[in-house]
């Protein structure tokens, strides 16, 4: 195993979540087919991060989970990106109980039912602060 090649998400509007990729997360398209597909349906590829980001024109997700995508975005950017997030009308779910030093997270739906998580921690540091216990 090398690592993480690609993540794909299915949609329904193209458009839409380029919309969302590029001011969500501050995504840059670097590839779109047009009418002229090679994979399954017209597709766009994304980088995020230095991710590579792949969303394909399909049926969205039947209904809302857990399963998510998180990135890493530093803690003094928190506020930005709830901005940004608000700005595109989408959906924020609360996040879950969590224990100090473990960082902090902004989640939202996309319009077709993905979750999306911008996380200012580490794993380093959630484990460490899971060493600890419930109170330190």
């Amino acid at each position: 195993m090398e690592g993480l090649s690609h993540i794909t998400l299915i949609t329904r509007d193209l458009a839409r979540m380029s919309a969302i990729i590029e001011g969500a997360l501050g995504g840059r398209e670097i590839y779109s087919s047009g009418d002229d597909t090679f994979s399954l349906s017209r597709e766009k590829f994304f980088d995020v991060g230095g991710l590579w980001i792949a969303v394909m024109e399909g049926e969205s997700l039947a209904t809302r989970t857990y399963n998510h995508v998180a990135f890493k975005i530093p803690a003094s950017a928190i506020e930005d990106y709830r901005q940004r997030i608000e700005a595109l009308g989408l959906e924020f779910r609360e996040s879950r109980p969590r224990v100090e030093g473990e960082g902090h997270s902004l989640y939202f739906y996309d319009d077709d039912n993905h979750l999306f998580e911008l996380h200012t921690g580490t794993l380093e540091e959630r484990l460490e602060r899971y060493r600890q216990g419930r109170n330190p």
